[in-house]
């Protein structure tokens, strides 16, 4: 595949949509051409997997019954958008992929590293992406900015203990998977924060 594929992590409230915003015009005046889309969900069918599992009535789901619909849409986004989008030399840019469901579902719901990855294994046939830009900021912030800004979903609703465990996960990927995984940190200004990004996608553009 020809294109670049690039997913943005963290924990709800972190301020990726804004971020990616400007990640998407700082790549287009570099002159690639740019598909922002987001998990669940970047299909038809997917958006309607997205509704199921982040609909607060649906509070008795499982943890597998989640992980397994996470995957499902992923696996319908893989092949129907983001596989079409790499082979047509587009810069993919992912607002949560394979990582969301490893310490959402791995460690928030306590179902395992090797159970989640082996799951989103068989539904992306091994895809990964060329980079992952981290927001890391604490739990406690993130869930004051959802709370101030909007109502919150079926996971955002999730006691602080639930979130702390997700938190701590995406670190530990993150010292695992360090030449993939690039932390910024966003308990900053926006301008700091979209400087930060810039440099990390120059070295990748580099390489």
């Amino acid at each position: 595949m020809k294109g670049i594929f690039i997913t943005i992590e963290g924990l709800d409230g972190a301020g990726k949509t804004t971020q990616i915003r400007y990640i998407k015009e700082f790549l287009e005046k570099k002159g690639y051409e740019v598909l922002v889309t987001r998990e669940p969900g970047g299909t038809i069918i997917g958006e309607k997997i997205r509704n199921i599992i982040l609909d607060k009535e649906h509070m008795e789901m499982s943890g597998m019954t989640e992980a397994l619909l996470y995957a499902a849409s992923r696996s319908q986004h893989v092949s129907q958008v983001i596989i079409p989008a790499l082979e047509r030399n587009v810069v993919v840019l992912c607002d949560r992929f394979v990582d969301s469901s490893l310490v959402y579902q791995g460690a928030g719901r306590g179902l395992g590293y090797e159970v989640i990855k082996t799951i989103n294994d068989f539904a992306t046939n091994f895809l990964e992406p060329n980079l992952t830009i981290f927001f890391d900021i604490p739990p406690e912030i993130t869930i004051e900015r959802i709370r101030a800004s909007r109502q919150s979903d079926r996971l955002e609703q999730e006691e602080i203990y639930f979130h702390n465990k997700v938190y701590n996960e995406y670190i530990e990927l993150s010292k695992k998977f360090q030449n993939r995984i690039k932390i910024v940190k966003a308990n900053n200004t926006i301008e700091n924060i979209k400087s930060d990004i810039e440099v990390i996608i120059k070295e990748l553009l580099e390489a």
